[in-house]
C-alpha cells in the first residue's frame, strides 16, 4: 500500500552489541576464565613447591638469612589464618576458605574485567594453597597447620608475622580487587565514572 513502509528494523543480536559481536562477547569471558584459573594455578604451584622444599630442607633448623637480611627462611606450623591470626580456629578457617573458593568459581563465568580476573585468580590460588595444608597436613583434616616460612627483616617474625606464598597471593589479589572497585570498575565490566555517580545522585 502506498505510504506504508514494509521495512523492518534490524534485529538486535541476542548475544552481543557493537562491532565486537556475539562471538567476541563469548570469546572474552573464555579468555578471562583461562586467565583467572591460570593465575590461580601458578600461585598454587609456587606455594606448594616452596612449602615442600622448605619442609624437606629447613624445618627444625635455624633461620636462613637471604637477600642480605631482607628475608629469613624460618619454617613454622601455623594453626591460624594468614600472618598467624585466629590461632585455634583452623576448622573454621578451612570452611571459610571452601566458601571463598566456591564463590570465586561461581563468579568466574560472569567476569568481564582483566583486573578482576587476575585479582580473584591470586585470591583463589592462595586460598587453595593454605586450604591444602589445612586438609592434608597434621594433625588432621580441617585441623592441619599451614606451613609459613617467610620472615621479613629478621628471624622468628620479630618485625612482621611469618607468612608464605599463599598469604602473599591473597593479599596482592585482595588489594587489586579493592583498587579496581575504587576505580569504579566492576567484575562484570561495568565502569562507574564520577559523572555517572553524580547523575545518579541528582536523579
Amino acid at each position: 500500500m502506498a505510504g506504508v513502509s514494509t521495512e523492518q528494523p534490524p534485529a538486535e543480536h541476542p548475544t552481543g552489541t557493537g562491532s565486537e559481536g556475539g562471538g567476541g562477547v563469548r570469546r572474552r569471558p573464555r579468555k578471562l576464565l583461562v586467565l583467572l584459573f591460570g593465575v590461580a594455578s601458578v600461585a598454587l604451584l609456587l606455594d606448594t613447591v616452596t612449602k615442600v622444599a622448605v619442609v624437606a630442607t629447613l624445618e627444625g633448623g635455624p633461620p636462613v638469612r637471604a637477600l642480605g637480611g631482607l628475608i629469613y627462611l624460618d619454617v613454622l606450623r601455623n594453626p591460624g589464618a594468614a600472618f598467624s591470626l585466629a590461632t585455634g580456629l583452623t576448622w573454621l578457617l578451612a570452611l571459610l576458605a571452601l566458601v571463598v573458593v566456591g564463590v570465586i568459581i561461581w563468579l568466574a563465568p560472569k567476569l568481564r574485567s582483566t583486573g578482576w580476573a587476575i585479582g580473584l585468580g591470586l585470591v583463589l590460588g592462595g586460598a587453595c594453597g593454605n586450604l591444602v595444608d589445612r586438609l592434608f597436613r597434621a594433625p588432621g583434616p580441617l585441623q592441619g597447620h599451614v606451613v609459613d616460612f617467610l620472615s621479613v627483616f629478621g628471624p622468628n617474625g620479630q618485625y612482621w608475622p611469618v607468612f608464605n606464598i599463599a598469604d602473599s597471593a591473597i593479599v596482592c589479589g585482595g588489594v587489586l580487587v579493592v583498587l579496581m572497585s575504587l576505580l569504579g570498575r566492576d567484575y562484570d565490566g561495568t565502569v562507574h565514572t564520577r559523572k555517572n555517580k553524580t547523575s545518579e545522585n541528582e536523579s
